[in-house]
């Protein structure tokens, strides 16, 4: 039985969700590490508040699309700051971004092609989300576990996007 769409148009958990997308902005403005620690622990704070205040109190319309786009959002500010430092190259960059990256353009297609799907957040995909939060982590604090988190994580995500694909292909084959 498929769950019920949510009724709200608003809901207290978009407040978090959209507080997001100016922390994004802070991150690449703000120029000390130290403060951009700050700002990291507020986004993935109000990432958990959000899904927290979600599940108590119920979720919106429009939550359920801006909760990923802000995390896109945020996630690709952030990553943008990391290759411009030279820390990880474009590939390593690439890789710790490729289970977005693959959303995005399944996303893409199926808006193209007029077939809205969503598929539930699985385990690999929370991993990636884990593993970008540690690369982050250690990028700002000059950790020489940048590098193998980075690859830990472009790993993580290769898995997440097989497994995604795997669920897609399951939900097809059940319609």
């Amino acid at each position: 039985m498929e769950p019920a769409a949510p009724a709200l148009r608003w809901s207290p958990a978009d407040g978090f969700t959209a507080l997001r997308i100016p922390l994004a902005l802070a991150f690449i403005l703000v120029p000390d590490m130290g403060w951009r620690v700050a700002i990291l622990a507020a986004a993935a704070l109000s990432d958990f508040a959000d899904g927290f205040v979600a599940r108590r109190w119920g979720s919106s319309r429009i939550g359920v699309f801006l909760d990923p786009v802000a995390d896109k959002i945020f996630t690709l500010a952030a990553f943008a700051v990391v290759l411009a430092s030279g820390a990880l190259s474009p590939l390593e960059i690439l890789g710790v971004l490729a289970r977005d990256l693959a959303a995005g353009m399944a996303f893409l297609a199926t808006v193209v092609l007029r077939k809205p799907s969503t598929i539930p957040a699985r385990l690999g995909g929370k991993a990636v989300t884990v593993g970008q939060l540690l690369t982050l982590v250690a990028f700002l604090l000059g950790s020489a576990l940048l590098r193998p988190l980075a690859w830990a994580t472009g790993a993580v995500a290769l898995y997440a996007i097989w497994d995604y694909w795997r669920a897609a292909a399951a939900e097809k084959r059940a319609l």
